[in-house]
C-alpha cells in the first residue's frame, strides 16, 4: 500500500517522504511546485526523492479536482495521506489573499473528496497540517488545544482554523478518520527561504541590516524538522477511533525561546555578527507562541528531542554546504 503525501517538494514534506521511504513505504508524491519562493530548492529536494523507485511524482496543483480526482482513479492500494500542501506564510496572505483560499480552503475540501474516493481502495487515515497561528491573539500561554480559536489575526490562521473545521465536518459526515496537526516554528535543513532561520542567515552572509520585529521582544516555540516528522509518522499510525474520528494536536518543541537567543544562535554557527535593524511589530504577528505538548505526549508518545542550540549548528551546516558559503 501507498501513502499519499501533498506537498511533497515542500519542506516538510520532502522531510515526512524521506522519513516514509526510510521505513520501506511506497510515496506517492503531489505538488504544484509554484514560485511562492525559488523553484529552484524545491527541484532539488525533488530531485533527492525521485532518486528512489519507491517515490511517484504528481505535478498537480490540489485545487484542481477534475485532476485530483483522475489521480485517484488510476491509483492502486493507499493506506494514507499526509496532506501538507498550502500557501504558506502569514505575511504574504496581506498581498494575495485569494489565493490562501485557493489552495488552503479549496486545496483542503478537493484533498478530503479525493480521500472518500480511496476508501474502497484501503485509504484510513488523513494527516493534515495545520498551524500554531490559529491561536490567533491569545495571551494565555502555553497553547493548549483545549483553548478557544476563534480570533485569528491573519487570513492564513483564518484558511487553518477553516481547515480544522471542515475536517470535523467530514469525520462527522462520512466517518473519515482525520487528524490535524499544529505545527510550532518548524526550521532546520532544507528549509523554506522566506522563515526566520534562513532569512537571518541570508543577512548575515550577505553583510545585509537584519530586520528585528517589535524590537527584538518575541518569543518563538522555535520546532527542528525532524521532531516535526516523528509527530507527523506517529499521528499517520495512530487514527482516532472516536465517535467523530478527528483529533487535533500541537507539534512543537514546548519551550519558546527569545528572537534574540535565536539569533545569538545563528550568529555563533556562522560565525559572523549581525547588523540589526529594529521594527515595530508587523500586521498579523503575534509576541509569542508557546506549545502545550502533553495532549500529544500523552496520546502518540511525541517527545521533542533536539533543542535549538543542536538545530541552529545542523541547520547552518546543510546553509553552507548548499550554497557554497565558507
Amino acid at each position: 500500500m501507498a501513502i499519499i503525501v501533498t506537498g511533497a517538494a515542500g519542506f516538510i514534506g520532502f522531510h515526512v517522504s524521506q522519513a516514509l521511504l526510510a521505513r520501506g513505504e511506497q510515496v506517492i508524491g503531489i505538488d504544484c511546485v509554484n514560485d511562492y519562493y525559488d523553484p529552484s530548492l524545491k527541484e532539488a529536494r525533488l530531485a533527492q526523492l525521485m532518486a528512489n523507485p519507491s517515490f511517484a511524482f504528481h505535478r498537480i496543483d490540489i485545487s484542481d479536482k477534475d485532476r485530483m480526482f483522475a489521480l485517484a482513479e488510476g491509483l492502486g492500494d493507499v493506506s494514507g495521506i499526509v496532506h501538507l500542501a498550502a500557501q504558506a506564510g502569514v505575511r504574504y496572505s496581506l498581498e494575495n489573499p485569494y489565493t490562501y483560499i485557493t489552495s488552503n480552503v479549496m486545496g483542503h475540501v478537493v484533498v478530503l473528496e479525493m480521500a472518500r474516493l480511496l476508501r474502497d481502495k484501503g485509504l484510513k487515515h488523513v494527516v493534515y497540517a495545520s498551524s500554531s497561528s490559529v491561536y490567533g491573539g491569545n495571551t494565555k500561554l502555553p497553547f493548549s488545544v483545549e483553548d478557544a480559536v476563534e480570533t485569528p489575526v491573519s487570513l492564513y490562521a483564518a484558511t487553518k482554523r477553516t481547515d480544522e473545521l471542515i475536517s470535523h465536518t467530514y469525520a462527522h459526515l462520512y466517518g473519515l478518520p482525520q487528524t490535524g496537526l499544529r505545527f510550532f516554528t518548524v526550521y532546520g535543513p532544507w528549509g523554506r527561504p522566506d522563515m526566520a532561520a534562513y532569512l537571518f542567515a541570508n543577512a548575515i552572509v550577505s553583510g545585509r541590516k537584519l530586520p528585528v520585529f517589535n524590537n527584538g521582544n518575541m518569543k518563538r516555540d522555535f520546532t527542528y524538522v525532524d521532531d516535526i516528522v516523528a509527530g507527523i509518522l506517529l499521528a499517520l499510525d495512530k487514527p482516532s477511533e472516536e465517535k467523530v474520528p478527528h483529533r487535533v494536536f500541537n507539534l512543537g518543541q514546548g519551550n519558546p525561546v527569545d528572537l534574540m537567543g535565536y539569533i545569538s544562535a545563528i550568529e555563533k554557527a556562522l560565525g559572523r555578527k549581525a547588523e540589526l535593524e529594529m521594527k515595530p511589530m508587523q500586521p498579523g504577528d503575534v509576541p509569542a507562541t508557546y506549545a502545550d505538548i502533553e495532549f500529544s505526549r500523552a496520546v502518540l508518545g511525541y517527545e521533542p528531542k533536539v533543542p535549538v542550540s543542536d538545530g541552529i549548528p545542523r541547520f547552518i551546516e546543510w546553509y553552507k554546504d548548499y550554497y557554497k558559503v565558507s
